[in-house]
């Protein structure tokens, strides 16, 4: 089973990438629980969105230990990696997170997400999806065609072009 937690700051979009992503499992026909939690505030705030992906029926919704952790700030990365086990992986945006726990990971990736987002396509707010994009890149835990599926069903109409460009940016930061 994989377990994902997607952790930044109210405003980027987690809570959307993880419900994408769960989504995108379920297109591929796997099981999927996506859960997610934030702070009172609606922008600037703590936010994680957790992702269990399995093949096997999931009993228990929520992450016991996660493999993954994206971290897209400073706080997030601190808050939300206490539990990621030294083989886990860590992925970091590297415009907001300058310095890693001192935890050694087996697999540590900072990638400049949001900056891609903002010089490949004019806008942060596509950070999300390029992150997604890097996540199934590395991990494999969905394809890219439900990925694209899954994120495509969810956009607003007239930004398709621009998301799936983000999906392949997000791919080529790996």
């Amino acid at each position: 089973m994989q377990q994902l937690r997607l952790s930044g700051t109210g405003g980027q979009g987690l809570i959307l990438a993880g419900i994408i992503l769960a989504e995108a499992a379920l297109l591929d026909g796997k099981n999927a629980i996506q859960s997610q939690s934030y702070g009172p505030e609606a922008r600037g705030g703590s936010s994680k969105s957790e992702v269990l992906i399995s093949d096997a029926v999931i009993h228990y919704p929520k992450i016991t230990i996660p493999n993954v952790v994206l971290a897209m700030s400073q706080e997030s990365c601190k808050k939300y990696t206490v539990d990621l086990p030294e083989e886990g992986i860590l992925i970091t945006d590297n415009q907001f997170v300058g310095k890693l726990p001192e935890k050694q990971y087996r697999k540590i990736y900072e990638l400049p997400i949001t900056h891609t987002a903002q010089e490949g396509l004019g806008k942060a707010l596509f950070a999300n999806i390029i992150a997604l994009g890097a996540i199934a890149k590395i991990t494999g835990v969905v394809s890219m065609e439900s990925l694209t599926r899954a994120v495509l069903n969810r956009v607003p109409k007239g930004t398709e072009e621009l998301n799936e460009k983000a999906i392949r940016l997000g791919m080529e930061l790996v």
